[in-house]
């Protein structure tokens, strides 16, 4: 399928000309704002404008040790204030950063000869590994003084690459993906119009800095002056309790496990409490919106927000593209993930798959890959094919109804795109997650994850029947699954983002799956 076959596109031509905002990071000091990190072995908190002095220290002591530009430095570690003070100080001295998640590498010689680079920063056991620098002494390296005041100038162009950035990962091993300046500045541009985040705005962030887009609201925070807090999953909602933030960034399944909460509280209040009081206690009192996205969020989950009053606006993006959509306070419309931001085109082919092509590609190749891989994602011109399955309605909002890889073909000939099934799936309590599968292609079975230990099988089995009776002959469970305990990240069965890992899951219980006694039959 080429675009000359596409449907109408939304969006405008793709010839947006943001401000460099990459460029002006690296050149001016931020005017305010505070940078606030938590975790459970501490808090700290410091001015941005100090981060900005500890960044330029840092980037004297790397450049000391050789680190300039053209240079790649690895980061494995876990959220911390020497990720951020690593990643600021690589684009004071034009050096690449390359985000390597934990738990998907090791440090060893060998990752280091893989990716290129020049040095490895991590908080894990290096002792011995030649060019690895424990995260201990990148903090001391930022608080000592140097002998210039400053690094030299540096010029970032539109098309220069800032880090290396590696899919998801749901599937093989994760693919490198080199992120352009301009496709950096664009999304800070977009998202700025829409949502003008400024001095009184208080963004908090959760999901690892390895994933690039986590790290736009670092440069947010500078560029705009606003504060911003940094926590980890494990002590995401501890910390939301003290931050009191104006903006919290997270995945579907983050907000759903933070809607049990809420939901288990409310229900303990005494008779006629509103439930946006109830859900103050976990968000705060001054939270302005909510953003999510990487996943759909289930209806369930957006009534329950707009009826506590916490706008969640969901859109649209992935590793190769950036952000291409998103639902804001001025143009929104339920189930979808938004209308097409600046920069960004999206066009629908004849087959019903969404691809996206934008004025500053993220790139046009992946730099870690199998032969043929690239040419699968990417055309010359940097448009992506996202392997996602949508339409465009009359006003240009997007709705995404899963991926085209998960299109279960029976045996009759009958195409099922599993995604709404699942959601149907899933907007019971008792179900976590949902995924469908054919063993033998002649009916649907569904692996569930239980919402909790132990699973409530009546109403995983009274859900089942409800969904069949709502859903076409074809889209018929026959049974379900229930795994022993919830799918989890440390399981390899979701992804850094809260995804499920659909290959994963099905070998774990592949057993099962093929076994037509097994599980709560319909």
């Amino acid at each position: 399928m080429t675009l000359a076959d596409t449907r109408p596109a939304a969006g405008p031509a793709p010839d947006f000309d943001p401000a460099p905002a990459i460029q002006r990071l690296v050149s001016s000091p931020p005017a305010g704002g505070r940078l606030t990190v938590t975790r459970l072995d501490g808090t700290c908190t410091l001015p941005l404008t100090e981060l900005y002095e500890q960044a330029g220290r840092l980037a004297l002591h790397l450049r000391e040790r050789g680190i300039g530009p053209g240079s790649r430095i690895g980061v494995l570690a876990a959220n911390s204030l020497e990720w951020v003070l690593l990643d600021l100080a690589a684009l004071r001295l034009k050096a690449q950063t390359a985000g390597l998640e934990p738990g998907k590498f090791t440090p060893s010689a060998d990752l280091m000869e893989r990716y290129g680079l020049d040095l490895l920063c991590t908080d894990q056991e290096v002792e011995g590994l030649p060019g690895a620098l424990p995260m201990a002494q990148v903090r001391e390296l930022a608080d000592t003084p140097a002998a210039e005041p400053a690094p030299p100038p540096v010029s970032w162009h539109p098309q220069d690459v800032t880090t290396v950035k590696f899919t998801s990962g749901s599937t093989g091993v994760p693919k490198g993906l080199g992120a352009t300046v301009g496709s950096i500045d664009s999304s800070l541009a977009a998202v700025q119009q829409l949502f003008g985040h400024g001095p009184d705005d208080h963004l908090f962030v959760f999901l690892p800095l390895s994933l690039l887009q986590q790290r736009y609201w670092v440069y947010s925070a500078l560029l705009h002056g606003h504060d911003l807090t940094i926590s980890t999953y494990e002590a995401a909602f501890a910390a939301l309790r003290r931050t009191r933030p104006t903006v919290v960034m997270g995945v579907p399944a983050f907000f759903d496990t933070a809607r049990r909460q809420i939901e288990a509280r409310h229900r303990r209040a005494a008779p006629g409490t509103p439930l946006a009081e109830t859900a103050q206690v976990l968000f705060g009192d001054r939270i302005r919106y909510l953003w999510t996205g990487s996943a759909p969020a289930a209806p369930a989950v957006h009534r329950f927000y707009a009826e506590a009053a916490l706008p969640l606006w969901e859109g649209y993006g992935m590793n190769e593209t950036c952000i291409v959509t998103k639902n804001h306070p001025g143009a929104h419309r339920e189930g979808s993930v938004g209308q097409v931001l600046p920069g960004k085109q999206v066009l629908i082919d004849a087959d019903g798959v969404i691809h996206v092509r934008a004025s500053h590609p993220v790139g046009t190749r992946y730099l870690y890959a199998g032969p043929g891989d690239s040419e699968k994602v990417f055309a010359a011109d940097g448009t992506v094919r996202t392997g996602d399955l949508g339409h465009l309605d009359a006003d240009g909002f997007l709705f995404v109804h899963g991926r085209a890889d998960d299109v279960i073909v029976l045996d009759n000939g009958k195409k099922i795109v599993v995604r709404p099934v699942e959601e149907l799936m899933k907007a019971d309590p008792a179900i976590g997650e949902c995924v469908l599968f054919s063993p033998a292609q002649t009916e649907l079975v569904a692996v569930v994850s239980p919402a909790a230990v132990p699973a409530d099988h009546a109403a995983i089995a009274a859900r089942l029947a409800a969904v069949n009776a709502a859903t076409t002959a074809d889209e018929f469970i026959s049974r379900v699954i229930v795994a022993e305990r919830p799918f989890s990240i440390d399981d390899d069965l979701l992804t850094s983002q809260y995804k499920p890992k659909r290959p994963q899951i099905r070998a774990a219980h592949a057993t099962q799956l093929l076994d037509q006694e097994t599980g709560i039959h319909a």
